[in-house]
């Protein structure tokens, strides 16, 4: 173990890892350097994720693993989602933590380094209102040619089985000014790809009492980063796509046409019981509108099934629905209740074999799907962002516009070039989920 190093492990969704880039960028300007494991690190961080079960029970199983594996000299710091929610249940259940700081205000991370270092006692910060920006840092990370930046963080909707609006706050959104000094970093920086991350990019400018907030956003972004030739929006939300995005998708060529929307359902009723946006022909409509003025358009959403107030017939809706629209990509997740959401109370009156059941069926009737619409592309020469290379193999890995980082499909190329670079492949061969092709 060397002194004054640290060493920090990021769990979690993407806006986790722009987090943990932050911590890094605090500790680093305080004098502390990276240490590539967590035996050399003096102090370790945990950065965790609190959102659904399988998250939480990583994030309890990573702190339980590095706080055995810690020496007297050392001390275990844990941060993020988990910290925020379950704060002193954490130290109850796993006495190994030294320090421990929540979401709001990651700027906390230097005062709590200084207290462990003069006294070594535990310590604990108390909860913020609202969230707050670290001054001067920048919200990004980079992996190969592609990139996050965090233009917002919190949320003001009020989902009945969402718990981020308890963990994040509300809605707090980063100066414009802020954003377009990250995006020309990440041009400097040689990024082929830069995803807008927010838990809804389209409430940006809301907390501010704006208007198609992030319609002005994009206005002044785009002409500002002319060599980063993909910007993808993550994620937007039903009943928020203006006009002018439309239009805005439709005419640039940097802004990738990939609408990710996450309805969650299709039943009016299970809707209006999740608090969701209930206008489902709004849905048909849009869609339909930005297919016929974006051709290439890619469509991906999420849904849950098994909420409580799902019955039978209102599952068969979802499911004509799914069949009717054709999404390009869709996930599929089991209701499980959250503590503190207002779903809680209305119970899990659906067994988990019925929910497991329920998602299957969508899942093969969307494979199906997927697969039909891929067929379309077989013979076609599109730009691939590579993110892996045999050169032994001479195969290439990597995604086109079609799919965002971590969650959609991947093209399998012959070909060889470097990581990071976008390259035209030829498309051969097509699955539900990846293509397979020729590099040109």
């Amino acid at each position: 173990m060397k002194k004054n190093t640290f060493h920090l492990i990021s769990l979690g969704c993407a806006k986790n890892l722009v987090d943990s880039n932050v911590l890094a960028q605090l500790l680093e300007a305080e004098g502390l350097n990276y240490a590539e494991s967590p035996q050399q690190a003096e102090f370790v961080l945990v950065n965790t994720c609190g959102f659904i079960h399988d998250a939480r029970q990583e994030s309890q199983d990573t702190i339980r693993e590095m706080a055995g594996l810690k020496n007297p000299r050392q001390k275990l710091i844990v941060t993020g989602c988990l910290a925020e929610r379950w704060r002193e249940n954490l130290l109850k259940s796993h006495p190994g933590i030294d320090g421990l700081i929540g979401t709001r205000r990651v700027a906390d991370i230097v005062p709590l380094i200084k207290k462990l270092k003069s006294d070594g006692r535990a310590s604990t910060y108390l909860d913020y209102p609202a969230l707050q920006y670290a001054p001067g840092a920048s919200y990004t990370t980079i992996q190969g040619g592609s990139s996050y930046l965090k233009i917002a963080d919190g949320c003001h909707r009020s989902c009945a089985f969402c718990a981020i609006p308890g963990i994040k706050g509300n809605l707090v959104c980063r100066p414009a000014e802020d954003i377009l000094r990250d995006a020309c970093f990440l041009q400097e920086a040689g990024v082929n790809e830069i995803n807008l991350i927010a838990q809804d990019v389209t409430a940006y400018g809301a907390d501010r009492g704006e208007q198609d907030g992030l319609y002005q956003l994009l206005q002044k972004l785009l002409p500002e980063i002319p060599e980063v030739p993909w910007l993808r929006l993550l994620y937007t939300y039903p009943g928020m796509i203006s006009d002018n995005l439309i239009d805005l998708m439709a005419s640039s060529e940097q802004l990738l046409p990939y609408l990710d929307i996450p309805l969650q359902h299709a039943s009016p009723e299970v809707l209006k019981s999740m608090r969701r946006p209930s206008d489902i022909d709004w849905v048909r409509r849009t869609i339909t509108t930005m297919r016929q003025r974006i051709p290439h358009l890619v469509v991906r959403t999420t849904l849950i099934v098994g909420f409580p107030t799902e019955t039978e017939e209102h599952f068969n809706e979802l499911y004509d629905f799914v069949e009717e629209m054709k999404f390009d990509h869709m996930g599929v997740f089991t209701y499980s209740p959250e503590e503190g959401t207002f779903a809680e109370s209305l119970g899990d009156p659906i067994n988990q074999q019925e929910k497991e059941a329920r998602r299957e069926k969508l899942m093969e009737l969307q494979s199906r799907l997927a697969l039909e619409k891929k067929q379309s592309l077989i013979g076609t020469t599109l730009d691939v962002l590579v993110e892996g290379v045999d050169p032994h193999q001479e195969v290439i890995i990597g995604r086109t516009y079609r799919d965002a980082p971590e969650i959609d499909g991947l093209v399998v190329a012959n070909g060889h070039t470097e990581v990071g670079d976008l390259t035209s492949v030829t498309i051969e061969g097509v699955g539900p989920y990846d293509l397979f092709g020729t590099q040109e």
